[in-house]
């Protein structure tokens, strides 16, 4: 394997069965190990047995949408350290500075193609290295 992935953990947390099925194949084939949820609060419940080192956390989701869970990720010691990528359809720069302030690390817009979603995924990773994060 390259240094692509090294069974770093990524969580997908999307509504959309269709691009949470996709992310999974496009991370995995980059040799990440994939969790998956399918609302914000089945990732709440999942993340602390998931142990992700990222999340990519989409925006617009029913019931509790991808700032919330955001905000409750940043203010629970466990999860506070996680990196955040949030993963939309929003591509307004208002979006992506919004999302950067509310402590995401990263804004990656869909649709995004193969090769983009793992060049962002490796990106965020090699800034947290050099940086001694997660």
């Amino acid at each position: 394997m390259t240094g692509r992935g090294q069974a770093r953990r990524v969580m997908v947390v999307d509504d959309d069965e269709e691009i949470v099925e996709m992310t999974r194949l496009i991370l995995e084939s980059g040799g990440y190990q994939v969790t998956r949820a399918l609302s914000g609060e089945e990732a709440l419940k999942s993340v602390s047995s998931a142990h992700p080192d990222l999340i990519l956390l989409d925006i617009n989701m029913p019931g509790m949408d991808g700032w919330e869970i955001l905000k409750m990720l940043k203010v629970d010691e466990e999860t506070q350290g996680i990196p955040v990528a949030m993963f939309s359809i929003k591509f307004e720069l208002r979006d992506k500075v919004h999302g950067l302030k509310e402590g995401a690390f990263d804004y990656i817009t869909k649709p995004f193609s193969y090769d983009e979603l793992l060049e962002r995924v490796d990106r965020i990773f090699h800034r947290l290295s050099e940086s001694g994060g997660h």
